[in-house]
Formats: structure tokens, sequence, C-alpha cells
């Protein structure tokens, strides 16, 4: 069973508890995860299995996307509703302000990473730590914010964002630089994943799907191909002696191919047959086609 399959993760699950829950409905093992999303957090959460594990540290689009919303007014140990909240005496901003403020944060820019997460400090996570009341250093790390919108709920007053950022981000330390920023506090109150690893939500299953799926023998009919997270890699398909060369782990003459018109390091591999063998790397020093992951099967 080899390939990928997105889950619309459900709140308070771990995104190891997702893993536990779908080997349980597959009967089958090796299942890795692409982005750990928080207990409280929904959404979009690929898992990997059999060879397509292979392929979690070296996905192409490590980008995500998330719609959240916060509330002014308030700290937290965690940055969260769910932490200890504290009141933050004062006025609070004007919409205008506060869209202004968060607005600004797209970019590139330094963050630091919140307690509540699995960061590792002296080899220790944050969380672990957090859970015994200890604060610690902690380095800021470089993010970037490839857009962030944001706008008021009258309604529930508070406010909602779309954000597309790098991978590492952390949503609920945005909101809480935002009020920071603005002197009034705030925390994340709620946040769904809409996008990982070049996948939106839309081809994304229920637990209780994928256990209707299991029922009618169909589970494995849910898993999407492995080279669609590579999509955005260069093509190279192989000659038949060329294939049997690559597949035994033999580096490729490029003098002997044809030229490869398409720039960059990296190319997605298909053996003679179309099927996808996994991700190549062209050496110009040596003029080579080297394996550098392979990735057989869907």
């Amino acid at each position: 069973m080899n390939g990928i399959l997105l889950i619309d993760k459900p709140a308070d699950f771990t995104s190891f508890d997702v893993i536990a829950k779908v080997r349980g409905i597959s009967r089958f093992r090796k299942i890795g995860h692409g982005g750990t999303l928080d207990p409280q957090a929904t959404g979009v959460l690929p898992l990997f299995f059999g060879q397509a594990t292979r392929a979690v540290d070296i996905l192409p689009d490590t980008r995500k996307r998330y719609h959240a919303t916060f509330r002014l007014g308030y700290t937290s140990n965690t940055q969260d509703i769910w932490g200890e909240l504290t009141p933050v005496e004062g006025p609070l901003p004007s919409p205008e302000e506060v869209i202004s403020a968060a607005e600004s944060f797209r970019g590139h820019s330094m963050q630091l990473p919140p307690m509540v997460s699995a960061v590792q400090v002296g080899g220790v996570r944050l969380y672990d730590l957090a859970r015994q009341g200890l604060e610690v250093e902690r380095e800021a790390r470089p993010i970037f914010l490839e857009d962030l919108s944001c706008r008021y709920d009258d309604i529930s007053g508070e406010y909602r964002i779309a954000v597309t950022c790098s991978k590492g981000t952390y949503i609920r330390t945005i909101c809480h630089d935002i009020g920071q920023k603005l002197g009034c506090g705030a925390v994340l109150t709620s946040i769904r994943r809409t996008m990982s690893a070049g996948f939106d939500q839309k081809s994304c299953h229920t637990l209780e799907e994928l256990q209707k799926a299991a029922a009618e023998g169909q589970f494995e009919s849910l898993l999407l191909p492995t080279e669609l997270a590579f999509l955005s890699l260069p093509k190279i398909t192989l000659n038949p002696f060329q294939t049997k060369l690559y597949s035994n782990g033999a580096s490729l003459d490029l003098n002997r191919m044809p030229p490869i018109r398409e720039a960059g390091e990296f190319f997605r591999i298909a053996g003679a047959d179309g099927e996808f063998i996994g991700i190549g790397q062209r050496i110009p020093a040596t003029r080579e086609l080297k394996p550098f992951k392979t990735l057989w099967g869907r």
C-alpha cells in the first residue's frame, strides 16, 4: 500500500492520534504524516503510506495555508483561548488599526517559537517543558508570510485571518504578536489548515469516511499517487535501458541522454512504462543524473 491519504483532521486529536486511528482502520503500519497539527486545529493532514513515507522530508512545496480567528483584550500562557487567560486593561484599537497591524506581518521576519510547540531545546520538546510549568530561552527563527489578510467579524467580535506561510510558522504566535504590537493582547480562538504539501481541503477525507471505505474494501482506492506531491518538478522519462540502470541505483550520463532543457537541480523520474520511480538530481560538475530518492509505486 503506497501513496498519500489526505485527512480532514478533527479537533481534539493530535496528529499521532490520527495516525494511530488510521492504522487501526487500514490494518497497515507504515504511515507517516506531513506537518504536525495542534490538537485543537482542524484541516489538511497528509498521511504517507509505504514507500511514500520516504517523500516526507523532500517535499518541494512546504508552504501551509491557514484560516484562523483571534480575540483582542487578552494574553495567554499558550497564546490561545485554551490556556490561562489574563485580561489586558485599556481600550481596544479600531478594526482599521488591527487590520493594518496584522497585514504588516507579511513578508520575511523572525518568530520566537511558543513554549507549547514541538521545537526541541537541549533535546527536550518545548511543550514537555511547558507542561512542567517551565519557560526557557528560545531562539527566534526566520519565517515568511507569503500572504496575510485580515477582517473584522462584527457578529463574533473577533478577527479572521487567512495566512499562507513557510513551514514552521506558528499562527498562534502571529496572533499573539499582533496583540503585542497593538498593546492590547490577542489570543487565537480557532485554526484550520486549508493547504499543506500542495494539497487543499477539497481532497480530504474524514475518519468516518475512512471507516466506511475500509468496511467496503475500498480503503486503498482513497490513496493518491505519490507523484502528485512533486508535480512542481520537471519530469524526465527514461528509455528501457536507462530505466534498468537507474532502478539499480546507477547514475546516468547526461551526455548520452537527450538534452534536458528545464532548469533546476531535481526532477521527477519516470520509467519507460511511465511509472513514477522517484526523484533524480542533476550533478552539473560530472554531467550525471543521480538517483536522489527512490519512491517506487503509486
